[in-house]
């Protein structure tokens, strides 16, 4: 029986981009069949290599969870982009790839002779992505910063916490975790029409306009309404009861949104007091919003005297929406997860074996595969040089003895 090839598969990528961005991107690349090579600097290592947590606690620059959990299935190479024969390296493999990717500030390629427009001259119908934090052209494009600061420049943090207290940070980066599901979409579309007409082309994308976009209700309604959305906790202005609520044991939680009638109906039957559902002070949405703090000590006096497990069971099987507030290890465990797959292991050099996160999707013809771990800094200097580019030993030693493979 044939074996069924990915749907990247022949794919060429050579990838400059750090830290979440750019990798977390040309990681779904990766996972459905394409060839990337990351191209990094012993002297300017990507700065997720230093990302807390590392294995054992032990720092190193191979030994971090982040940049592991960003940059499976690629292969490292090392080259000094500051050194004067360092464009003949790089000319071999702008040849060799079909797509460039990178998420330096605007102006670092061009800096090192690498704009889109040199390249191009290397091989014509080269596709290159840049993934900055407010594009390439524009009176901020060149203010620098990361996905923290995107988080609140994008107005995701002034909506983020409670009403009486200042605004909160959402965890992580969270614009760094928007740009690369469109960036691998848009990357895919250049590829479509390249295969059609054969011309290559240049992807700016804005990782601050990718995640405005998300946020398109909130400005809709203030344009349309002048109506400006603020912090709301963990409240909800279409439903109530809506929040998270204190179960059995230490730091355990379940959410339980009510949206409609029937489901507060439903509601308080399960909780074993179904003459609320007539209380004058619960009776429609507009009175429990109303009464919000005192149905919320109702809920969590219920929600207390039983796990997070019991109570989502019993709301989910009378039709109301609840959940587990999940743990790290809960999600480990998680039966949903488990059954497709989501946490496949792999064994590191440095970090022995651990569980890496595959695609949320799945092709049912060419799924993603995990084939190898992160690499470690610089590993596949001699395969990709000499194998794949054609790099005869001589040259490569001698770039090597020079400090250009570094």
């Amino acid at each position: 029986m044939a074996t069924v090839k990915q749907a990247l598969e022949g794919l060429k990528v050579l990838d400059f981009s750090r830290v979440i961005a750019g990798p977390f991107m040309t990681q779904y690349l990766a996972q459905h069949g394409a060839t990337v090579v990351r191209l990094e600097s012993m002297k300017s290592p990507d700065p997720e290599r230093y990302a807390m947590p590392y294995k054992d606690g032990k720092p190193g620059i191979n030994r971090s969870g982040y940049f592991s959990r960003h940059n499976a299935n690629k292969y490292s190479i090392s080259l000094n982009l500051s050194h004067p024969r360092a464009k003949e390296v790089i000319e071999r493999l702008v040849r060799w790839c079909d797509v460039v990717v990178e998420n330096f500030a605007p102006g670092k390629m061009d800096k090192w002779g690498l704009s889109y427009q040199e390249l191009e001259r290397i091989k014509p119908d080269l596709i290159m992505l840049s993934s900055s934090n407010q594009g390439q052209t524009g009176p901020s494009a060149h203010v620098a910063g990361y996905g923290f600061t995107l988080t609140s420049l994008s107005g995701f943090t002034a909506l983020t916490g409670w009403s009486d207290r200042e605004p909160c940070q959402p965890f992580g980066g969270l614009t760094d975790f928007i740009a690369p599901c469109l960036g691998a979409i848009i990357l895919l579309a250049a590829l479509e029409y390249r295969r059609r007409t054969g011309k290559g082309q240049y992807l700016d994308i804005s990782q601050y306009e990718c995640s405005v976009f998300t946020l398109s209700p909130v400005l809709l309604d203030y344009i349309v309404n002048e109506h400006e959305w603020g912090r709301t906790g963990n409240r909800c202005q279409y439903a109530a009861p809506h929040g998270a609520y204190p179960c059995q044991e230490e730091d355990r939680w379940c959410v339980i949104a009510v949206a409609s009638e029937e489901e507060w109906t439903a509601f308080c039957n399960v909780i074993g007091k179904p003459e609320l559902a007539g209380d004058p002070r619960f009776s429609c949405l507009e009175r429990r919003k109303k009464n919000e703090d005192e149905l919320d000590a109702i809920v969590s006096q219920w929600t207390r005297a039983r796990t997070p497990e019991e109570v989502t069971t019993m709301l989910q099987q009378a039709g109301v929406a609840a959940g587990i507030v999940q743990s790290p290890p809960d999600l480990l465990e998680d039966p949903q997860l488990r059954h497709r797959n989501h946490f496949q292991a792999i064994e590191h050099p440095e970090l022995g074996y651990y569980n890496h996160e595959m695609p949320a999707f799945r092709l049912s013809d060419t799924p993603a595969k995990l084939s190898m771990p992160a690499p470690c800094l610089g590993q596949h200097n001699e395969y990709i040089y000499k194998e794949v580019l054609g790099m005869p030993e001589e040259q490569f030693v001698q770039l090597l003895m020079e400090g250009v493979l570094e």
